[in-house]
């Protein structure tokens, strides 16, 4: 099974039987088998109609709308929804119990911090330039998760509290990573302003993207969340599920830069947004998919425990160390 991606201007997409038809300028360029598509990437101006979004949802296969040039989602489709109104309903329950979520929140970003932590130690052996800025973020992530372990409270904030602190300690050592040329100073988005923060809120988006199809393939509301609380627009249990694999997406955007597969010019800045070219996608999403096998496997795996556990025929809160995914 494959990804379809399409991000071409002025290409339509057709239902025709048991296949997609891409169609360009009103001629018939290509056709893909529906069996063969576990999800559709669908960026640029594309043109479809409700036939081609039927077919694929009756099918199963989930689509992704982004921007025309930017990494903003516009839509999901997931298509049909689980039958047992049962898991659901043990979901809410657990989402309004603060002792479950306290729990289930601290495994989560011990997680992530364990992740960050392989991450920069592994930094730590190929780069000994940057080793003052490395060795200063492990260190102080080395203590926070310490007293996070030892943390026996059920309000979420200071849970946050200690995932602030963690984050505001790791992300000057990962900046320490990239070229000065890059000007990747610390995350931000909504727009990204550099090149590094660009390639991580597209991957972020995909991320997410794969955990919304994991959770609502299982049964589970990708909306009701136990750490990120339910929000109005949010998939908020996407958004718990992806926490500790972020360090691993912050892994192979490093890669992608530092072997010169992603490049400074392959982005341009327009309006104090930094937007990846069309060349860019071409090589993020083909190195993208070579990789994202790995985090849907254990998304899936993830949710599955998740189910049982809460129907009481396993363990409700999860090993979230994503133990199993390579860094790099």
């Amino acid at each position: 099974m494959a990804t379809l991606v399409l991000d071409r201007s002025n290409l339509e997409l057709r239902a025709d039987g048991p296949v997609l038809a891409v169609y360009e300028g009103g001629e018939r360029r290509s056709t893909v088998p529906l069996k063969l598509i576990d999800r559709v990437v669908l960026q640029g101006t594309i043109r479809l109609d409700t036939a081609v979004l039927g077919r694929l949802a009756d099918a199963g296969i989930p689509a992704i709308l982004l921007g025309a040039r930017s990494s903003r989602r516009v839509a999901i489709v997931v298509g049909r929804g689980h039958s047992d109104a049962s898991i659901r309903l043990a979901q809410f329950h657990n989402a309004l119990d603060p002792a479950w979520c306290a729990a289930w929140s601290r495994r989560l970003v011990l997680g992530k911090t364990r992740a960050q932590l392989r991450l920069l130690r592994g930094a730590l052996d190929e780069r000994a330039d940057a080793r003052k800025p490395l060795t200063d973020a492990i260190q102080s992530i080395e203590r926070t998760a310490a007293s996070l372990a030892a943390d026996s409270s059920t309000d979420l904030d200071r849970v946050r509290g200690f995932e602030g602190a963690c984050g505001a300690a790791y992300f000057p050592g990962y900046c320490a990573l990239f070229a000065e040329s890059h000007e990747f100073r610390g995350r931000n988005r909504r727009p990204p302003k550099d090149p590094v923060n660009a390639a991580l809120s597209l991957t972020y988006t995909l991320l997410h993207f794969d955990a919304v199809r994991a959770a609502h393939s299982a049964g589970l509301d990708p909306m009701v969340g136990f750490y990120h609380q339910p929000a109005r627009g949010r998939e908020s249990l996407a958004c718990d599920l992806i926490e500790p694999l972020r360090p691993r997406a912050d892994a192979r955007i490093w890669n992608l830069f530092r072997q010169r597969e992603l490049r400074r010019e392959h982005f341009t800045i327009d309006k104090g947004a930094c937007l990846l070219g069309k060349a860019g996608r071409e090589r993020f999403h083909a190195a993208w998919e070579a990789y994202a096998s790995l985090p849907r496997r254990w998304l899936r795996r993830q949710c599955a425990l998740l189910v049982a556990g809460l129907r009481g025929s396993g363990e409700a809160l999860l090993p979230l160390e994503a133990d199993g995914i390579d860094e790099v």
